[in-house]
């Protein structure tokens, strides 16, 4: 506001542009990939940022306090190099073709909400060509997966699901030389897909896939080099941490009369690199987010002179409801990482980063006609009402 800049643009200036990544950071960190000009123009124009401009203008010409935010993270996702992590930063997997053809899977990581069952059996179907229903995810129980790291830091895709796509890999290459045995065909010439396996351009050649599965556990003329079984694991130590990254924007009003904050519009764009399951994606951010409003606008731990807590159950702790948020308004761009072999960053807590900052700056900006150049959360609107009014009387010279 002082240099009489489009917040937009000031961030546009200290930009690392595309061609400096890999980037060391002063602090020795290593961002791994970055478009973030990209991010920003996507955001600028699903908001439609040159129109929103207008309308604050139209809302403050009225009287109204409205006000716009935008704010540009970057999140250290992918938690693995063991250098890092006392404990290890790898993370383990294995992978078996059941001689029904059924395809079952071990991860040491465990979801909790995530959805990584759905999204690691959805890429062993795609990987081996097979219904998304013959694939069984196993996590969480010591008695059936060997070992692991865990989930946290946004880890279970980049780490996690990088195991998880190498055992893979390992088992479809084993069960390719079965397959060649049966076809009289050379492994690379064939195409795992509709739950058989085929010869590229032959497609009167496919066997469905269960019998290439038990041909592997009972082969009447055992291929060479080969033992009988289909099952494989494999250990995943990334070499960095993943960098994914974002731009948010909010418009927000707060009431003149009683404090209350409103947000009225809500854009998030996040890069996360490659997403194997978009709508899962979604979901986290849009919880995410709901996290994230909150936290600026609702939630706060307070406590009474003598330390004791007022808000010690969810009687009295609020917590966002639906009618505290307006639609969110999603989109993406695609930066894959280098880091695993999916390309794939970590999304976790992208909707609490970006919206934070965000829509407190918004309060700001809203109040900017008050001298407000610095906002705390939670913006209560007490708070708020005590600036718009303690501002008012000292101009009325009450």
């Amino acid at each position: 506001r002082e240099l009489e800049m489009d917040p937009a643009e000031l961030r546009r200036k200290n930009f690392i542009p595309p061609h400096q990544f890999p980037y060391r950071t002063q602090m020795e960190a290593v961002y791994d990939t970055g478009d973030y000009e990209k991010a920003l123009d996507r955001a600028l124009g699903v908001a439609g940022w040159e129109e929103l401009k207008q309308e604050r203008a139209a809302a403050r010409a009225d009287g109204r306090l409205v006000g716009l935010g935008l704010s540009m993270y970057v999140e250290s996702c992918g938690l693995g190099p063991s250098s890092t992590l006392p404990p290890g930063g790898w993370e383990h997997s294995q992978v078996t073709v059941e001689r029904d053809g059924r395809i079952s899977a071990t991860t040491g990581v465990s979801p909790h909400g995530q959805g990584n069952e759905t999204t690691f059996a959805q890429m062993l179907a795609d990987q081996f060509g097979v219904p998304l229903d013959h694939v069984t995810i196993h996590h969480g129980d010591t008695a059936v997966v060997k070992q692991g790291i865990g989930t946290f830091a946004s880890r279970s895709q980049a780490v996690g699901g990088a195991a998880l796509h190498d055992a893979g890999t390992k088992v479809k290459a084993r069960m390719a030389k079965f397959a060649a045995a049966l076809l009289e065909a050379h492994e690379s010439d064939l195409v795992f897909e509709n739950g058989t396996i085929a010869v590229k351009g032959a497609p009167a050649s496919a066997r469905p896939f269960a019998e290439v599965a038990a041909y592997a556990y009972r082969p009447t003329r055992l291929p060479e080099g080969l033992t009988p079984g289909l099952s494989d694991e494999a250990f995943f130590e990334p070499a960095n941490n993943t960098y994914p990254f974002g731009c948010h924007i909010a418009m927000l009003e707060i009431d003149r009369e009683t404090g209350e904050p409103r947000l009225l519009k809500m854009v998030a764009v996040d890069d996360a690199g490659h997403l194997i399951n978009p709508l899962i994606v979604e979901g986290q951010i849009h919880g995410g987010l709901a996290q994230g409003i909150g936290q600026a606008l609702i939630e706060e731990v307070a406590y009474d002179a003598a330390g004791q807590p007022l808000t010690a159950s969810f009687m009295d702790y609020a917590l966002p409801r639906a009618s505290d948020f307006p639609r969110f308004e999603l989109d993406n761009t695609v930066t894959p990482t280098p880091v695993n072999p999916l390309g794939v960053k970590g999304v976790g807590e992208a909707g609490t980063i970006g919206s934070t900052p965000c829509i407190v700056g918004a309060a700001v900006d809203a109040l900017s006609g008050f001298g407000v150049r610095h906002l705390d959360m939670m913006l209560r609107p007490e708070k708020l009402w005590r600036i718009i009014h303690g501002h008012s009387a000292k101009r009325s010279g009450a």
